[in-house]
């Protein structure tokens, strides 16, 4: 959880974050979900099969009826590569319609399609009352079957998909405008990290934590504890709560420790931190066991000293001072390896500019 939390406060992941989570929800949630995609307007070519049948079937009704070769090529083109096999599938089953009929319409679409003109003397008597559409008066009215309108099988326009075209430009343009500021901040946060170390608070303390030497129980004789780590806080990091999972040497879960921000002191930004709690969970224990470390201002204060009491046992800080705390199968040594106050309008000694704690644990 911890290596997590650590990967979240970079920007680099941050944006590689924000990148697939803002695709999953343009993709599933508006492109598949809310806003599918509508076609419209589609071409008879891009039809079903058997839509593509009755397309030309109605093609070669309105040939027979008009004698209108030059609209019988148009649509015999918008079938596109697979009219030939489409004619020939109707030409083997002809149905309703007459076999001249599909002969003379396949004479004036194959003899246009390799002169490039059509055969005007192929065409089929037409009715009296039908005239070629190229030598209609222009208020003459054609009878028989026509082809208008959107083709069978297109999808028409929705407001939704208008809405869609609407929408998908400008959340394209809002995406990448935030992946270029979240480039440009890990930039600047490099170049700062660079020049001068670690820019934010946070980062600050991880490099006191790795920087900081662990005690070496060895040396002393006592046994070495089953783990060990450090938390380390810096003036500025408000969202200081350091976790740890505490595992055997056979990898099994025994419960956690760490340490977090128990009490402030004066108001704006940053929090003053005046008091730290140390905790430990047992998950053979009911109960979590709490210590509470207070500057020497809020220690000595019988106001915060009684009202922090309710969390756990009060401690004063000192640099090299530590504290016990022990559950039913694990016991934690909590030392501070390193403090020192923070300086302002505040009373003295009443906030902590960092503060780093290693935590020793063994099981009993």
């Amino acid at each position: 959880m911890d290596a997590i939390r650590e990967q979240l406060k970079k920007p680099l992941v941050i944006g590689i974050v924000a990148f697939f989570v803002g695709l999953i929800f343009g993709l599933v949630i508006l492109g598949w979900w809310l806003w599918p995609v509508q076609y419209y307007d589609a071409a008879p070519g891009n039809l079903r099969t058997d839509l593509q049948e009755d397309y030309m079937r109605m093609a070669i009704d309105s040939y027979a009826q008009t004698g209108d070769f030059l609209k019988a090529k148009q649509r015999w083109d918008e079938m596109g590569k697979g009219a030939p096999d489409i004619l020939n599938k109707i030409q083997a089953n002809p149905g309703q319609a007459k076999p001249e009929t599909i002969a003379a319409f396949r004479n004036v679409v194959l003899t246009a399609a390799l002169s490039g003109t059509p055969a005007a003397a192929t065409a089929p008597a037409a009715t009296p009352a039908a005239t070629p559409a190229a030598t209609q008066p222009a208020n003459a009215t054609q009878t028989g079957p026509t082809l208008t309108g959107t083709p069978a099988g297109a999808a028409t326009p929705t407001t939704g998909g208008s809405i869609l075209r609407t929408i998908l430009p400008i959340l394209c343009v809002l995406t990448l405008l935030l992946l270029i500021a979240l480039g440009v901040v890990f930039l600047l946060r490099s170049r700062g990290q660079a020049a001068g170390g670690p820019s934010t608070p946070a980062q600050q303390a991880q490099e006191a934590a790795h920087s900081a030497v662990y005690t070496d129980y060895q040396t002393t004789g006592e046994e070495p504890p089953m783990a060990q780590f450090m938390a380390s806080y810096k003036l500025g990091d408000d969202l200081f709560d350091d976790s740890f999972s505490i595992d055997s040497p056979g990898g099994e879960f025994l419960g956690e420790c760490g340490v977090g921000i128990s009490e402030t002191i004066g108001v704006g930004d940053p929090k003053k931190v005046t008091a730290f709690e140390v905790w430990l969970f047992d998950k053979n224990d009911i109960q979590t066991v709490t210590k509470v470390l207070m500057s020497a201002h809020a220690f000595t204060d019988d106001t915060i000293r009684q009202r922090l009491a309710a969390k756990g046992e009060p401690v004063q800080a000192t640099s090299g001072g530590q504290v016990v705390l022990e559950t039913a199968t694990l016991q934690l040594v909590a030392r501070v390896v390193d403090m020192a106050y923070g300086e302002g309008a505040l009373p003295e000694e009443s906030f902590f500019d960092n503060m780093i704690i290693e935590l020793a644990v063994w099981q009993k």
